[in-house]
């Protein structure tokens, strides 16, 4: 009998300015696993920026996957009771995502595909992208790091003295960070050096 493939979410929330970095995680990500089902938050799916046209990016994440991106909260709840997810990834995770996520809120596609998700007692894999890393969203790093089934994407300061408080995971990272949490182990380091500037 063989084995059934991964299955793999792949979150984007409104971290624009990590688009590229998470989306080159996409295409490793869709190099290792055949099944991968693009998530993208209701703001990451209609916010034009000058990093790049929401449209774009989802045409671009369904081309990558080949799966029509999950949008809403309706298409979101499924992922629980069907158990469609072997692994789920949030990459950028929002400062606001991490605090809905610390305080059990699901108002949100991504916040609903992880609580879904959870349900089963499988990994959730969290790529933080905050520039308030070091301040407001500590706690929540903090609180969501002790938590069963919760794992980290390793992150740094990405710019510690023009932006002491920021912090940005490795999106290179991502793929080793689903293997991990896949034999339920979190990637070490969690916490990087800084990048030089």
């Amino acid at each position: 009998m063989s084995e059934l493939p991964i299955r793999v979410g792949f979150a984007f929330c409104g971290s624009y300015c990590t688009f590229s970095a998470a989306f080159s995680a996409l295409e490793q990500v869709c190099q290792n696993y055949s099944y991968v089902q693009p998530i993208f938050s209701e703001r990451a799916a209609v916010t034009d920026t000058r990093f790049g046209n929401a449209s774009t990016f989802l045409t671009r994440a369904e081309q990558l996957t080949g799966r029509r991106p999950i949008l809403t909260i309706r298409e979101a709840e499924p992922i629980g009771p069907q158990k469609l997810l072997d692994v789920l990834v949030i990459a950028p995770c929002t400062g606001n995502t991490l605090a809905k996520l610390a305080a059990g809120m699901t108002d949100s596609s991504v916040t609903m595909a992880a609580k879904a998700h959870l349900r089963n007692g499988r990994p959730l894999v969290i790529a933080p992208s905050t520039n308030d890393g070091l301040t407001a969203s500590l706690a929540n790093i903090g609180a969501l790091s002790t938590r069963k089934h919760i794992y980290f994407v390793p992150f740094r300061q990405d710019d510690p003295w023009k932006k002491p408080a920021s912090l940005v995971s490795d999106m290179t990272l991502v793929p080793d960070a689903i293997r991990m949490a896949l034999e339920g182990k979190q990637l070490q380091p969690m916490v990087m050096a800084p990048l030089k500037c």
